[in-house]
């Protein structure tokens, strides 16, 4: 099988024969049923494909759609005027790159279609070129952006660039409703959704199928699509890692699977790693490397947040759909960016859960924080791997060196609020760790305890905030907490541990 890696022109996959899902019926229904569209999606998850495709369709390449569900479904294939804009190819950060972008599609579309010497911005410019294109063709107008919240997104620490942007975008993209009358369809892609976005305030024939359980499975590929389509692949997959079709099975679901962008729908894989494993026969991080997510991790740092809610987070639509709420919040983005996503919802209180959607993102992103929260070995990669060896050797006192050495080099601007970051730092130890070995935590009221269990012993971990070591083991015999494990024959380990917020670091530690 051919996989199209990195391929997102519709018309290159098909005619060099790659495997494509088939998302046509889907893409039929939207043009039949509606006008004005806008999708959200994190990247890599084939937002550009899905325009390429569209593209395709309406330049009425029927020969590209052979074999596909469109292909019998569309009588006509009419090919319309297409104004195309991606937003992908410049660097927002400097002013004046906005217009530069815009004017260049512009200039372009102007010299198939002329100009006229009144048209002086670029909305008055972009509202000519319609209306002129749709009475040259004799039809009406198709147009595609493609990341039309990329220039938002990178100034979201300029405000007065950001703002610049804002007013800019929204008197170009109002053409989509004041030019009605000359425009077929138009669908706008993006990683942030617009609910509180003012660049669309105005724009309210613009639906929002993001959350939209009908067009839910458009990108990405769900169960039944990875079944139906990738059947040699996932026979080559299991032979090359030693593991049946259900074991092959499972173990994509764990690594990329999980995805939900509306309550009780279908769970989508990362379409990105899925293509990646197939085509390598390799699990790996794929979907995460293609970018690091510096910018949320600073949004964290920013607002004081604790960690351990990333998994416990519940919020209405409003919030999730609105990038302007992460200026007290940075979950919405980081939701909309794929790090996150539904796990539940509640009714009664139109709450969305949110949490991991699978085990590449939770990883990668818990190991790509632990570097920002402790300077000290953190970068290393062998970092959580000494922890484990150091538990798995039955060598709490070489683990709790390594751990007190670590908060012992931090800097004091990482560590700001001792007790939050305390928090944040153990957490991503003992979730990390738990990636290798079991570990099992709960929280309150400023304690952390921890559970790890390997092969041949058990920790029990207590710890306290400016208290003693003495008293942190004394309430793991008083609580009595190593007696689930009664009759267990693993060696148990009990540690009890002081944090000091005057040191910023581990003050003492007792091992019974």
């Amino acid at each position: 099988m051919r996989y199209p890696v990195g391929i997102q022109n519709f018309e290159k996959l098909r005619k060099e024969k790659f495997l494509y899902v088939d998302k046509t019926k889907l893409i039929y229904r939207l043009v039949d049923e509606g006008h004005y569209y806008f999708l959200s999606r994190p990247k890599r998850f084939g937002k550009i494909l899905l325009i390429s495709t569209l593209e395709a369709y309406f330049s009425g390449k029927k020969e590209l759609f052979e074999g596909l569900a469109i292909y019998n479904l569309e009588q006509n294939w009419l090919e319309y005027p297409i104004l195309h804009i991606d937003l992908n190819t410049a660097n927002f950060k400097e002013e004046g790159s906005l217009f530069a972008i815009l004017n260049d599609y512009l200039c372009n579309w102007e010299k198939e279609y002329g100009k006229s010497k009144s048209e002086t911005t670029l909305a008055l410019r972009f509202k000519g070129v319609v209306e002129r294109a749709a009475k040259k063709a004799g039809r009406n107008v198709v147009i595609l952006v493609d990341e039309y919240d990329k220039p938002i997104l990178q100034t979201l620490h300029n405000k007065e660039l950001q703002e610049n942007y804002r007013n800019e975008l929204k008197a170009f993209y109002s053409i989509l409703k004041t030019q009605d009358q000359y425009i077929r369809f138009a669908f706008l892609t993006g990683v942030t959704k617009f609910g509180k976005v003012s660049v669309f305030s105005d724009l309210n024939n613009l639906m929002d199928i993001s959350m939209d359980n009908r067009f839910i499975s458009i990108c990405g590929i769900t169960d039944n699509e990875l079944k139906a389509n990738f059947k040699e692949g996932l026979e080559e997959l299991s032979d090359a890692t030693g593991k049946t079709r259900e074991e092959t099975l499972e173990e994509l679901r764990i690594n990329y699977d999980g995805y939900h962008f509306e309550e009780n729908s279908v769970g989508i894989y990362n379409p990105f790693s899925v293509l990646n494993t197939f085509a390598k026969l390799k699990y790996d991080s794929y979907w995460f490397e293609t970018g690091t997510p510096t910018f949320l991790v600073e949004l964290l740092k920013l607002h004081h947040y604790q960690l351990e809610n990333l998994t416990k987070e519940q919020i209405s639509a409003d919030v999730i759909n609105s990038v302007d709420s992460m200026s007290t919040n940075p979950i919405p983005v980081i939701y909309q960016s794929g790090y996150l996503t539904i796990k539940g919802y509640d009714e009664r209180f139109k709450k969305y859960k949110l949490g991991f959607p699978n085990k590449e993102v939770e990883e990668g992103f818990l190991n790509f924080l632990l570097p920002f929260y402790s300077t000290a070995g953190a970068n290393s990669p062998y970092f959580i791997e000494e922890f484990v060896k150091d538990v798995e050797a039955g060598k709490p006192d070489c683990f709790m060196k390594r751990l007190s050495t670590m908060l012992a080099d931090t800097d004091y601007k990482v560590i700001g609020n001792a007790e939050l970051y305390f928090h944040n730092v153990m957490y991503l130890v003992f979730k990390i760790m738990g990636f290798y070995t079991q570990v099992e935590r709960s929280t309150s009221d400023g304690r952390i305890d921890a559970v790890i269990q390997t092969p041949n012993y058990i920790y029990i971990i207590e710890c306290k905030l400016d208290r003693t070591a003495d008293e942190a083991l004394r309430q793991i015999n008083d609580s009595n907490y190593a007696a689930p494990f009664a009759m267990d024959k693993r060696h148990i380990y009990k540690i009890g541990v002081n944090f000091s917020s005057q040191t910023r670091g581990v003050e003492q530690w007792i091992i019974e």
